[in-house]
């Protein structure tokens, strides 16, 4: 079963498509990395999604059913803005009340239990007033998954928070996964996409301009290879005939002692240079392969 399918989705302000046609399939038990600059449409992508606002045209489904669709909340969970909280609640009473709403009232029990799974135990009984801006991301990530959901969105959830807090989350994020649980999340931090997505799109002036996994998009965007090896002593009588090779089959060769390093345009000629130098009798010790991140992807849209 598809967790989200969208069909030549749209939403129009005026004669000016904010979201312009978009078909997505993220598949069930995804983490799934949205991205996009400021502007790019991505929150009105999800609030289409989550029932906020109706779409102009076009169709999607959730966990398989036909949106806009009421009976579905109780399965979907959306961590809220940090501003819409209520600062007069505690936060083992935001958990007990976002939990009513979605048909699915939880015991205090579980309220402290999804407190420890965000790292925010031992403040349940706290009032949100005495927050901090770290504290209201965990409780807004808590209220999303507080009703044991199969579809969960968050927005910017590590935004905020300190390394450790960050990796917590990851940790929460992971192990929803393990569970078969889908997660859609937007993130400026393009290291943290890069490290725990399974699948990412990326979203300019309204369109999905690239998606795919990790692998699918670094082949997608790759131009050059740089390789480097380190390894053992060349022989006298190979080295000029290995040398001369690899420039055949690259570009901005360097070498040493030690060291050779040269930029391709394949994976497959990886593997060429690794038969060549050991087809010269020379040890590999090492092999380093640069290839563009995530964050040189994202700046070549």
């Amino acid at each position: 079963m598809k967790a989200i399918e969208t069909k030549q989705l749209t939403k129009m302000y005026g004669s000016s498509p904010v979201v312009g046609g978009i078909s997505l399939v993220v598949e069930t038990g995804e983490v799934f990395g949205f991205l996009g600059r400021n502007g790019a449409g991505k929150s009105t992508f999800i609030n289409m999604l989550t029932g906020i606002i109706r779409p102009t045209s076009g169709s999607f489904s959730l966990l398989g059913v036909d949106g806009p669709n009421e009976r579905m909340k109780k399965h979907i969970g959306v961590m809220p803005d940090y501003s819409t909280l209520f600062n007069s609640m505690s936060a083992m009473q935001h958990l007990k009340f976002l939990s009513s709403l979605s048909g699915r009232p939880v015991s205090e029990t579980e309220c402290k239990h999804v407190l420890q799974l965000v790292g925010l135990e031992g403040v349940g009984k706290k009032k949100v007033s005495k927050f901090s801006f770290g504290m209201k991301k965990k409780l807004g990530i808590a209220q999303a998954i507080i009703h044991n959901p199969s579809l969960i969105f968050l927005d910017e959830p590590t935004s905020g928070l300190d390394a450790e807090s960050a990796l917590h989350i990851h940790k929460l994020i992971y192990s929803l996964k393990q569970q078969r649980k889908t997660v859609f999340m937007t993130s400026h931090n393009l290291d943290e996409v890069e490290k725990i997505c399974t699948t990412i799109a990326i979203m300019k002036d309204g369109a999905i301009v690239k998606s795919g996994t990790m692998d699918e998009l670094r082949s997608y965007y790759r131009s050059a290879i740089t390789v480097q090896l380190k390894h053992g002593s060349i022989p006298t009588g190979e080295a000029q005939r290995l040398y001369s090779w690899l420039k055949s089959v690259g570009t901005e060769l360097q070498k040493d002692a030690y060291y050779t390093t040269v930029t391709v345009g394949s994976e497959q000629k990886i593997a060429e240079i690794i038969r060549a130098f050991t087809n010269c009798h020379v040890n590999i010790f090492r092999v380093e392969v640069n290839e563009p991140s995530l964050e040189e992807m994202f700046l070549a849209e």
